[in-house]
């Protein structure tokens, strides 16, 4: 009966036409049933192969030298695979010397692989096992590190030990059998890193006989790219997934054209794409699901899809070009001083290319950035990464300059992200993120968080009030419920309620709307920001509007003020404050006395607290969850959450206040605070 009800959440919000699809889809399926070729059975040779076939274009222009940090920094990483170990969605994995495709190492259970992929139910623990761990080692981001590793060293026992996995896997996942033909999106990644896996692995003598003269691969290709021309994510589904699947045709149309329709498919690929992106992108350039990691994800996925284009003379064209620009310029904008960019919504670490190991994704998506559209003057200073050589090298084209940001912005007023920060010459950076946007990307906003009117505030890169991140998508529903839900957000929450209803894990049924009212920097330097939003509009006991003022004043002074207007009735009103995991707190009345090391000495805050509410401290409980942080998909830590109680009648204001002891200008004087 949960399963029906889910069912019938998800077909309301689907437009007639999206249902249409859907339809469509399962006739197909019903079509394609015959097509299944199980494991250890023959199939016949691909159709349509062109007489000669050849890789993707080469890499003969990229400096080639396992000298430097980043070339040192990759064969360092493939060494931990041909050891077995990879770090993968929070756990570090130990079997990858001879992986087991199907097995979830958290629950133990093996996924299906010897029936029907339309009649897997992925979002099943009890029938898959935790599927993000399956589906994540079958995007073969291990083995493009491996080809990396060869193709900086020459060593051929990196491409050895990719010719064994790939083998292995082609053998054991034929058509439409097992998980692994359960989402257009897995298809399209894994088509990426068989492109760069075989550019890679150009120089080594058997490169051919893995690839080109390989009967299990040829039919892999083929399989891979019929299944996304005729399936694909569209109308409320029509997010990153629609993205992937779009890049991951095109970019093996391109670097992989074996077959007579190749060059059609790419045809259908790029006009997918280029209409995926209009309706993903704001107008600012930031990714409209709102989930600062999906919005890195595309834009990896995009400047992927875009140099493989240009690489064999079928450019995406200036407009895709400049919405890959507008997306690299977002994303250097919004990270801290330290390169970390803000945790809003979901993240769930999704990859298009992997040749730089460990390395910190955004790091490497903006020296990729760096290497091929160029980098802004105001832009955080880049590392060398080896996907920027790559890409860079294989993009060969002039910087973009047109309508890109003269300066840093401070505001995406499309997406109602505002951040605010201390002048670039003063050290400790205070940076604030305020969440004043939409809920999220389409009628289900998959990747939202009950956020609106959220904060995040980082002193020189430090988390003091975290965002607590994403940590699950399957198997854990309580935590999933958590993670996501207002009360885990520096916001203000209302009779126990989300500001929007929830109708599953990535399905919201009524969304909170948020209303911009300022963002503007006064004459005297001062930051302020405030929004409101409705989603207490339909309370039992009455209506309730929440208005939030955020300034960060010229004395380095942090005020948040909160409104809250009830109309009718009495309600119960929590004000939550969640402090990153480097915290120590001490409620001393109505202050709490902030503690944090850094680089060998302590640093210290005081958090006044509105006076109005009963404040009690709260870590790592789990009944239910509360004090939590999410470091990274699949992790969870301990942290301080405060919460501030009271019963509300009419309306109240609440008054937070940061001040850090650190040297700081003298204080100027300020606007009274806005109501």
């Amino acid at each position: 009966m949960r399963r029906a009800g889910w069912y019938v959440r998800r077909l309301r919000k689907m437009t007639p036409e999206e249902m249409s699809g859907r339809v469509r889809d399962r006739v197909l399926q019903h079509k394609w049933v015959t097509r299944r070729v199980r494991p250890g059975s023959g199939a016949p040779p691909p159709a349509g192969l062109r007489r000669e076939l050849r890789g993707p274009v080469g890499l003969h222009q990229a400096a080639r030298d396992p000298k430097p940090t980043w070339a040192r920094a990759a064969v360092h990483s493939a060494d931990d695979v041909l050891a077995g170990t990879w770090p993968l969605l929070g756990i570090v994995r130990d079997d990858l010397a001879d992986p087991d495709w199907f097995r979830d190492p958290l629950t133990g259970r093996t996924a299906p692989r010897d029936v029907l992929s339309f009649s897997v139910n992925a979002r099943d623990e009890s029938v898959t096992g935790n599927v993000k761990q399956v589906w994540e080692l079958s995007r073969h981001h291990h083995l493009t590190q491996l080809a990396a590793a060869y193709w900086v060293t020459g060593d051929e026992q990196y491409a050895e030990a990719v010719d064994r996995q790939l083998r292995s896997w082609w053998a054991q996942n034929p058509f439409l059998s097992g998980i692994h033909w359960t989402g257009g999106i897995e298809l399209g990644i894994r088509l990426v890193s068989w492109v760069w896996i075989r550019r890679l692995l150009a120089d080594w003598p058997k490169v051919a006989d893995l690839f080109e003269h390989n009967e299990d691969c040829r039919r892999q290709v083929r399989w891979h790219q019929e299944y996304l021309v005729a399936f694909h994510s569209e109308g409320s589904s029509g997010n990153n997934h629609a993205i992937a699947e779009d890049v991951g045709l095109l970019v093996a149309s391109c670097g992989l054209p074996w077959f007579v329709e190749s060059e059609a498919w790419g045809g259908i690929a790029s006009a997918r794409l280029r209409r995926h992106l209009a309706d993903n992108t704001a107008e600012d350039g930031v990714n409209r699901e709102l989930a600062t990691d999906y919005h890195r994800f595309v834009t990896e996925l995009l400047l992927v899809a875009a140099v493989e284009a240009r690489a064999v003379g079928r450019d995406l064209g200036d407009q895709v070009w400049r919405t890959l620009a507008a997306g690299l310029d977002a994303a250097a904008a919004m990270v801290d001083v330290r390169g970390r960019p803000p945790r809003q919504g979901d993240g769930d670490e999704g990859r298009a290319l992997v040749v730089d190991g460990c390395l910190d994704a955004w790091a490497v998506l903006l020296s990729a950035g760096a290497a091929t559209i160029g980098a802004l003057g105001w832009w955080p200073s880049t590392q060398t990464t080896l996907a920027g050589q790559l890409l860079g090298a294989l993009a060969d084209r002039p910087p973009v300059h047109d309508g890109r940001p003269a300066s840093r912005p401070r505001s995406f007023p499309a997406s109602g992200i505002a951040v605010l920060r201390t002048p670039e010459h003063e050290r400790p950076e205070i940076w604030c993120r305020c969440d004043g946007g939409p809920h999220g990307f389409s009628s289900i906003a998959a990747h939202a968080h009950a956020d609106a009117l959220s904060v995040e505030v980082r002193h020189d890169g430090v988390d003091i009030l975290a965002d607590p991140g994403t940590y699950c998508y399957h198997g854990e529903p309580e935590w999933r419920r958590y993670f996501r839900s207002t009360r885990a957000h520096n916001t203000v929450r209302i009779d126990g309620r989300d500001q929007s209803v929830s109708g599953g894990p990535f399905l919201w049924m009524r969304h909170a709307r948020t209303q911009p009212l300022r963002d503007e920097v006064t004459p005297q330097g001062e930051q302020i920001w405030s929004a409101e939003h409705d989603g207490y509009r339909k309370l039992p006991g009455g209506s309730v509007r929440h208005q939030r003022v955020v300034r960060l004043r010229p004395d380095r002074a942090l005020v948040i003020v909160d409104v809250l207007a009830a109309r009718g009735g009495h309600h119960e009103l929590e004000l939550l404050l969640h402090l990153g995991p480097d915290i120590t707190a001490e409620l001393d009345g109505d202050d709490a006395l902030l503690t944090w090391p850094i680089a060998g000495t302590v640093r210290d805050a005081t958090l006044r607290l509105p006076r109005q509410l009963t404040w009690t401290a709260h870590c790592g409980e789990s009944a239910p969850p509360l004090g939590w942080y999410s470091p990274r998909f699949g992790q969870r830590v301990p942290s301080t959450t405060l919460v501030g109680t009271a019963r509300m009648h009419g309306s109240v204001e609440l008054r937070t206040e940061l001040r850090f002891r650190d040297d700081a200008p003298p204080a100027l004087p300020v606007e009274r605070e806005l109501r």
